[in-house]
């Protein structure tokens, strides 16, 4: 072990058991077409809404066997043709490589009436229909449905095995301008028509698994979703590999050794992590997203709710630099710019939590007090449009780390971590809109040059946080609240620009935290393992492991954290939203 003195615990695949409907799930397609077998001489109509990204070939044969229609309504068909839909999405996708804006249109807006109104005609004619795809719902509300339904990390996975964007014949185009596709404009039209579903559907067929799904009745999933209201659970994270990534997740999360590195983690971000719900045998994954949309005041709260609507806000991820290279030197734009140039309603306010760090390992962050912001502008052009290097230590401040360091990070303020670090960064969510400014003059993994952003990032740039400033506001900025022979608390941030609020229990026998009926995030930061209890008895013992993070929903209540194990002793950062 070269980073850890113990051997982690962490758990890369966490499920939630879901008690009282073992007889209510399925896993593979002898079992699937069984239940749809069992439906169709009572049923004349079966609907199966997909989601964008679902694989027609795979699924449309085993439903054509197993329900064996008259009438095939191909519910793809009544969009308009991709030449039209990206017409009409061009506004939202931009010239931009990475971003775009925010697309709030309903499905409706693509639907071709003339074909919709064909396609409900064949429906009249009576036979046993099967009407299959994207928005099928919309031909018939009448008959069984089936929720067809795709993670995202599992839809970006398959643009990178050359999976097109919906209705397009984009193959082989450049993943980032897929994916910029995905989410700002198919994935918030296919979630705002899925929300409309929940109630409705009578089962939901997981298809993160080629060939291999697993579905439940939609009674299932809907109670497994409230389930997770009312107990402490993990996301499943997932890893990936980045021109600067390192070693360390490795080792911690039982990565492929074999692998050149792995630079990101999602291990807390509903809007892209999934959920692993356990029925008896079967173990359906879903996007985390459901639970934000179906259940949102009880999982996160009313005044989150009041304030964010049916939207997670806070994220943690982590950045591994251990025996890596620099991040990109970057900056985030502040809530105006990118209300007014990308439609988010928020920005990304940051921090860089140290895990761990070895070596040299530090974070650049703020401009040195002596620097001329116009030069600096004109040096990082210059940098991207000739072979001149940027020279980042004469505008930017570089600070060493100590392991549990705190960062803060307001939007606006130039910054990365260096190499040698393990960051848990906590953020707000709109995590896509990071204005690179210098890139150490590398290219990334695919052997392009990565995108620059100079343009937008000195429209946001705040060049009065300098060295004197950040020190005394952004590094640090700890506070005692409590020390006792069972826990001390320390506030750690976030900066007041910033709505995220954080705070680090050192925990010597147990700490309770009270519910203030809304949501908190936190990660076991120090110590082998915690348990997790209602003080209640809301919910069994929830155990988590170093690095894991957990969320404590809005309405699980009390709960005591204590360390596992005699003579131990555990950390953890706790992350809120700041209401005062």
């Amino acid at each position: 072990m070269k980073y850890l003195q113990f051997v982690s615990e962490y758990d890369r695949y966490p499920e939630t058991r879901i008690s009282g409907y073992d007889d209510q799930a399925w896993q593979g397609w002898n079992a699937v077409e069984e239940i749809i077998r069992s439906i169709r001489d009572s049923e004349r109509v079966l609907i199966v809404d997909c989601y964008p990204g679902v694989d027609d070939e795979e699924l449309l044969p085993h439903l054509i066997t197993a329900f064996q229609p008259e009438t095939v309504i191909d519910a793809n068909e009544i969009l308009y043709s991709g030449e039209k839909l990206t017409e009409m999405l061009n506004p939202f996708l931009t010239e931009d490589r990475v971003r775009g804006k925010m697309c709030f249109d309903t499905v409706d807006r693509f639907i071709d009436q003339e074909k919709l109104s064909e396609a409900v005609t064949r429906l009249e004619e009576g036979h046993r229909t099967l009407i299959y795809g994207f928005a099928a719902e919309k031909i018939c509300s009448q008959g069984i449905l089936v929720l067809a339904d795709m993670a995202r990390w599992e839809i970006q996975l398959r643009y990178r095995a050359g999976m097109p964007n919906y209705k397009q014949n984009n193959w082989d185009e450049d993943i980032l301008k897929k994916f910029k596709r995905g989410f700002f404009a198919e994935w918030r039209i296919a979630d705002r028509h899925k929300r409309t579903l929940y109630d409705r559907i009578d089962f939901y067929l997981d298809t993160n698994t080629k060939n291999e799904p697993h579905m439940i009745t939609g009674a299932a999933f809907r109670e497994g979703l409230r389930t997770l209201t009312r107990r402490p659970f993990r996301l499943v994270p997932y890893f990936d590999p980045g021109v600067w990534g390192g070693q360390w997740m490795k080792e911690v999360c039982h990565l492929d050794p074999d692998q050149k590195n792995y630079a990101w983690s999602f291990d807390g971000v509903p809007e892209e992590n999934s959920i692993y719900l356990k029925y008896g045998d079967v173990r359906v994954e879903s996007p985390a997203m459901n639970l934000t949309l179906y259940q949102p005041k009880a999982f996160l709260g009313q005044k989150n709710y009041a304030r964010f609507g049916a939207e997670y806000p806070i994220r943690f991820d982590f950045l591994d630099t251990m025996d890596g290279q620099n991040l990109s030197l970057q900056v985030h734009p502040l809530t105006d710019y990118i209300f007014q140039k990308f439609g988010m309603n928020y920005t990304q306010d940051e921090s860089y939590y140290i895990l761990d760090r070895q070596k040299e390992g530090g974070v650049y962050l703020g401009l040195k007090e002596d620097i001329d912001p116009e030069e600096m502008v004109e040096d990082l052009k210059r940098a991207q449009n000739t072979n001149q290097k940027f020279a980042a230590e004469k505008y930017v401040n570089f600070w060493p780390a100590k392991k549990f360091d705190h960062f803060l990070i307001p939007a606006g303020t130039v910054h990365c971590s260096s190499k040698d670090c393990m960051v848990l960064e906590v953020s707000a969510t709109p995590y896509i809109f990071t204005f690179k400014l210098w890139d150490w003059d590398r290219v990334g993994l695919d052997g392009k040059p990565r995108p620059i952003h100079i343009d937008d990032g000195e429209k946001v740039i705040q060049f009065d946080r300098r060295t004197r400033w950040v020190q005394e506001n952004l590094i640090d900025c700890f506070e005692v609240l409590e020390d006792n022979d069972r826990f001390r608390e320390v506030k750690t941030g976030l900066h007041e620009l910033e709505f995220i609020e954080t705070h680090v229990f050192d925990i010597y026998k147990e700490v309770l935290f009270k519910s203030d009926g809304e949501f908190c995030m936190c990660n076991l930061v120090d110590g082998k393992s915690a348990r997790i209890e209602s003080t209640e008895g809301r919910f069994e013992p929830f155990t988590v492991h170093y690095a894991e993070t957990f969320i404590l929903p809005a309405q699980v209540g009390d709960v005591r954290i204590l360390p596992v194990g005699e003579m131990e002793s555990v950390k953890v950062l706790k992350a809120n939203v700041r209401f005062m």
